[in-house]
């Protein structure tokens, strides 16, 4: 084997920069219209932890399908919800200090006990999830 003179490895190496800079550049295109396949909701309950995890005016966000779900132990009880919020698709935060849900990207406000607009740009509710007590763990979403 003969060795490579500088022109052919200077065409080898950019040749495969080319090549390199090409599929960074399509590897996002081609995950953008191949999207992992993820249902709107799972058929079946998510499990959230244990009532140990979750103390009182506590929250825990986890994967939900497509979309998180926001589990947050009220006097009430455990309250779940979409954590998208309906008015851009912000993910919603558990404030404890405030004990309210806020929308960290236009200032929306939630209220724990029913997912109701307290103020901010937020048009409608967050969507309830429903909530099981199994054995001591915290399931969402399956059939209240």
């Amino acid at each position: 084997m003969a060795p490579l003179n500088r022109n052919e490895f200077l065409k080898i190496a950019k040749r495969l920069l080319a090549l390199t800079g090409i599929t960074v550049l399509a590897a996002p295109v081609i995950a953008y219209l191949y999207p992992a396949n993820l249902q709107e909701t799972p058929a079946d309950p998510v499990m959230v932890g244990t009532e140990q995890e979750l103390p009182l005016n506590s929250s825990k966000t986890v994967p939900f399908g497509r979309y998180p779900a926001l589990i947050i132990n009220t006097s009430e009880g455990f309250k779940a919800y979409s954590a998208v919020c309906t008015h851009f698709g912000c993910v919603v935060k558990w404030d404890s200090a405030r004990g309210e849900i806020i929308c960290p990207c236009h200032d929306g406000f939630f209220d724990p006990l029913d997912g109701h607009v307290i103020s901010g740009p937020p048009p409608t509710a967050l969507e309830i999830l429903p909530v099981q007590m199994i054995d001591g763990k915290i399931f969402v979403g399956g059939e209240a």
